[in-house]
């Protein structure tokens, strides 16, 4: 598996693609127990890594939002 830094370093992109790849793999099936548990954990750790950016993106969006919602407030006072 990789190491945390390399996790961290990985882009949405990349860890989807991987994840994606993951999934085929396990779905096609022909592993053994002991790789289909390595490709599980995996995953696991994938899914975890486009959670992260996911959340991310989201509080970016949010907080644009916000401050989109304050500048409006602050034009009506006017």
């Amino acid at each position: 598996m990789t190491s945390k830094v390399a996790e961290e370093t990985l882009g949405y992109e990349q860890a989807r693609d991987e994840l994606i790849e993951v999934v085929r793999r396990l779905e096609a099936g022909g592993t053994t127990l002991e790789e289909s548990l390595a490709l599980w954990e995996r995953g696991e750790e994938l899914a975890k890594v486009c959670r992260r950016w996911l959340d991310g993106a989201r509080q970016r969006l949010d907080a644009a939002l916000a401050e989109e919602d304050v500048a409006a407030d602050e034009g009506d006072a006017e």
